[in-house]
């Protein structure tokens, strides 16, 4: 299986333009043919492609430098050297591009088959016959190619998604993207089980589906560092809505402790993550009976309204249990109502 990767670090180097020529144009009968030397060819350029095939960056775990080729030099008789290849680097959808320790992206690459030019090669220089004038007939001097730009930097990917599954480690984000798409990621008793995120496709009707997002789990000081979240809130940056499972019977800590601990944590990561429509989902609701679950719904809408979690939004509370595939229709169509594909429903 392919290495999730979505954040390395390389070098690109365009490449330098050939040089001009220094000739004169010597043939039987034409003493004085005059000046003839070619210019040199531009540099080739570096290019990032959106590649729909692409998956991760996992393509620059060994390759940390890329260069483009270089033009070729000027020749007699008027010819001009070959310009070097472009360089195109197939990169997967969302990537951003940053040049290091710089804050602001020089792109972002959101659909397939869009392109940046990130390097650009180097002009060739000029030939001898560019400098013939009429004071100078036979001039002597000709132009270097200019060098290539070099640039290090910083590829992030963020994951393209319409709806983002957060919340604590086993809170059954897994388990719900599993049974509303045919995405497979482990499922299991222990925390971090999900070390990657996985994409998961969820159809609506006949005509209309939507992206889902398994995140792994956040905890207490993600957005500083703390875990895996860290590394990994970023693909919530994306997300239209997120999802925020929560574990009932979790024993250390409460469902509402559960809410304000997540909701902290997007809170201090900033991007406007907190400020995102979400829908609270209690899951695990077979562990439960029936009167149990609306008592705990009822109770979860009341306290959050109570505290003012959510800063006076109206967030829907939805009880699901993936196992039992109970709730999961009631789920879909508050999805489905906050993306605006109810048509297709």
């Amino acid at each position: 299986m392919t290495s999730f990767i979505d954040e390395v670090r390389i070098t690109v180097r365009a490449g330098d333009g050939g040089n001009g020529c220094l000739s004169f144009r010597r043939e039987k009968f034409i003493p004085r043919g005059g000046p003839d030397g070619g210019d040199g060819g531009r540099g080739g350029s570096v290019i990032f492609k959106v590649c729909d095939r692409c998956s991760t960056l996992s393509d620059f775990r060994y390759k940390k430098s890329i260069q483009a080729e270089r033009g070729k030099n000027g020749s007699g008789q008027n010819k001009h050297g070959k310009a070097g290849e472009d360089v195109v680097i197939p990169v997967p959808v969302g990537t951003v591009v940053y040049v290091e320790n710089e804050p602001l992206a020089l792109c972002d690459l959101t659909q397939a088959g869009q392109e940046y030019l990130v390097c650009k090669g180097g002009r060739g220089g000029a030939g001898n016959a560019r400098y013939k004038s009429s004071t100078n007939r036979a001039p002597r001097q000709t132009g270097d190619g200019e060098p290539g730009e070099i640039l290090d930097l910083r590829l992030e990917l963020k994951l393209l998604a319409d709806v983002g599954l957060v919340g604590l480690p086993n809170a059954g984000k897994s388990s719900l993207i599993r049974v509303l798409s045919h995405a497979t990621p482990k499922v299991a008793d222990y925390p971090f089980t999900t070390l990657r995120p996985y994409l998961g496709i969820v159809e609506v009707g006949s005509y209309s589906q939507f992206v889902m997002a398994d995140i792994p789990g956040l905890i207490k000081g993600a957005s500083h560092g703390h875990g895996l979240g860290l590394r990994f809130l970023k693909h919530i940056s994306r997300c239209k809505i997120l999802l925020h499972c929560v574990d009932p019977v979790n024993p250390e800590k409460s469902v509402l402790e559960s809410i304000e601990e997540i909701q902290g944590e997007l809170r201090e990561y900033g991007r406007e993550c907190v400020e995102k429509r979400q829908i609270i989902v209690i899951t695990k609701l077979d562990c439960m009976t029936e009167s149990e679950g609306r008592d705990l719904l009822k109770s979860i809408e009341s306290e959050m309204k109570e505290k003012n979690i959510f800063n006076q939004k109206d967030v829907a509370v939805v009880g699901i249990s993936s196992q039992q595939k109970q709730g999961l229709d009631v789920l879909r169509r508050l999805v489905v109502d906050e993306l605006g594909l109810s048509e297709g429903f």
